[in-house]
């Protein structure tokens, strides 16, 4: 066990380290990103527009900065947010906890709405309820997610529920062919055949079978809500991680973008590994 969550460990490590590298590269180089707006402001002299150019001295060369970003952050700074002038640790662990209630709270609502569509359109076999279900998500799924978030600012409605109906869109479909191909097993039929109730036939022979890949596309679900949060926080106003991401996007803010890019991937790992030690649990049980 202590074998496994080492190599799980050394693999997230890994992971984060030659994230934050690419992050930072493709900040680096991305357009405007030696031009910032307050030094277009006319007020200003010319030893203050060359102090603005001189503060992104250090961020010129990419490993460098790189290198001294890891050891501060080794050691619990990781710097100063140019865009809000605030340290990038205060901003982040302000913001964290609301985007975590946000997608929690998401994916919670995405993952029922699939499992109740999935599971009653796998009992029911009833064609038009199935490509009604089918086609309710299939017309989510088509939505982009900046657009869902637009329509719920001017339906005032909960940005949590946008997140759960992306996150619903993207599972249905999957669960639901997973739940079927279960149905379909040898053993499952001769059930079936036995008279034994559909409830009971669900909870203790079809799910068990069908939790180890249920789970994992909870595991990838997660990064699918992280990355939907991005535009849903920005449009409707939800001071969290996504809109802080969207904001240091426009000012090309090297620490706090390298930084945000440690934590999605971390959340990202954290709940794919989950999944997969729980995944593995149950085929071993089911063994």
């Amino acid at each position: 066990m202590a074998r496994i969550a080492l190599r799980h460990f050394v693999r997230i490590l890994v992971t984060v380290v030659i994230g934050g590298i690419f992050a930072a590269t493709l900040v680096r180089y991305a357009p405007g990103f030696e031009s910032d707006e307050q030094a277009l402001d006319s007020r200003l002299s010319n030893e203050s527009v060359q102090a603005l150019r001189n503060a992104r001295a250090g961020e010129r060369d990419v490993f460098a900065f790189y290198k001294s970003f890891l050891v501060s952050a080794a050691h619990g700074d990781f710097g100063t947010s140019r865009t809000l002038n605030r340290p990038v640790r205060e901003l982040v662990s302000e913001r964290l906890p609301v985007t975590m209630r946000l997608i929690g709270t998401g994916l919670l609502l995405g993952w029922a709405l699939a499992l109740l569509f999935a599971v009653s359109a796998v009992m029911v076999r009833f064609a038009p309820y199935d490509v009604l279900t089918t086609a309710v998500s299939g017309l989510i799924l088509c939505v982009p997610s900046a657009v869902l978030g637009l329509i719920f600012v001017f339906a005032n409605a909960p940005a949590s529920l946008a997140i759960g109906l992306i996150v619903f869109s993207h599972v249905f479909r999957y669960w639901r062919n997973l739940l079927d191909k279960s149905y379909m097993m040898p053993h499952i039929v001769m059930a079936r055949a036995k008279g034994l109730s559909p409830a009971r036939i669900l909870v203790f022979h079809v799910l068990p079978v069908s939790a180890g890949q249920l789970l994992a596309v909870c595991g990838i679900s997660v990064s699918i809500a992280l990355g939907a949060a991005i535009p849903v926080e920005a449009l409707c106003g939800v001071p969290g991680i996504g809109q802080l991401a969207w904001q240091a996007a426009l000012g090309r803010d090297l620490s706090l973008l390298v930084t945000l890019t440690f934590i999605v991937t971390i959340v990202t790992l954290l709940a794919n590994t989950a999944s997969e030690i729980f995944g593995q649990a149950f085929r071993v049980q089911e063994a």
